[in-house]
């Protein structure tokens, strides 16, 4: 059976998505920017979006009974290459022990204020095996 779960952004109901969805042992998170839900604003520091990434990332895992050291695959979308020292050392401190196979890739995203999207493929109980 697959769960699916909200983060309760207006964007999942709007555009027609979930934030992550769990099929058997497997989540997959939907690309996931540096909105704080909590207020609904995206900081204009590129630092702040990607904890914020980080951290809604992080709730949909737990809400899936998993969590970052479980996430097995995962993709950053980033706008500008003068970021990259910036966002590389946030995800340093979050992956360096959990090292997924990771793509970057540098494109425009759907709004000018976002600088960075983060989407994560994780297998349950992956970082205990």
């Amino acid at each position: 059976m697959v769960k699916r779960i909200s983060s309760g952004s207006p964007f999942e109901a709007r555009i027609g998505y979930s934030r992550a969805i769990v099929d058997g042992d497997m989540v997959y998170v939907s690309g996931t920017t540096g909105y704080d839900y909590s207020r609904m604003v995206m900081p204009e520091d590129v630092v702040d979006q990607t904890r914020n990434a980080l951290a809604t990332i992080d709730k949909a895992l737990r809400d899936a009974g998993s969590g970052l050291n479980d996430i097995v695959r995962v993709r950053y979308y980033i706008t500008d290459m003068a970021d990259y020292d910036k966002i590389v050392e946030v995800l340093g401190q979050a992956f360096a022990e959990v090292r997924p196979a990771a793509t970057m890739i540098v494109c425009g995203l759907t709004t000018p204020e976002m600088k960075v999207e983060i989407e994560v493929t994780a297998r349950i109980g992956a970082g205990t095996s």
